[in-house]
């Protein structure tokens, strides 16, 4: 919770997850996000007040794609990254928070699944190659860490 008490909860919390879902033949899922459009990403979500990293990847994931039952697969990668909070969003957010810290998750699948969009976050998805994925994600957190999982 922020320094400036029970007022914070009315805001969105600066915190984050950015969940790169990928098969062990080499392919990342990105999805297509409704706005802006051509916008894409893996799985991402802000944490809610007194909720965990962990919690909220598995979250998200489920949120975003359907796939649940994959806590014991979700690999911590016990790193993220810090950003500043761009313009468009700065009004969701307190006044005092000014930067975004971004935890990372990897799930491995054993082959690509169907996947469950949320019609009110995205539009479409699609399987890349990694180095694909890399190039093609929208946000340089996410091309990091897909790189990340390319240098394993």
């Amino acid at each position: 919770m922020s320094p400036h008490g029970s007022t914070a909860r009315h805001w969105k919390r600066a915190e984050s997850v950015l969940v790169v879902i990928y098969t062990v033949a080499g392919e990342v899922l990105l999805l297509d996000r409704r706005r802006p459009r051509g916008f894409w990403q893996s799985v991402t979500g802000s944490l809610e007040w007194g909720e965990t990293p962990r919690a909220a990847a598995l979250r998200e994931v489920a949120e975003e794609t359907g796939i649940s039952g994959i806590d014991g697969r979700l690999i911590d990668a016990r790193h993220g990254e810090r950003f500043p909070i761009v313009p468009p969003w700065r009004a969701k957010y307190a006044p005092w928070d000014h930067y975004n810290l971004e935890h990372w998750f990897y799930l491995p699948l054993r082959s690509r699944r169907m996947i469950q969009l949320n019609p009110k976050e995205h539009v479409a998805y699609r399987w890349w190659p990694m180095a694909e994925a890399a190039r093609r994600a929208s946000s340089w957190t996410n091309r990091k860490a897909i790189r990340w999982l390319l240098g394993r």
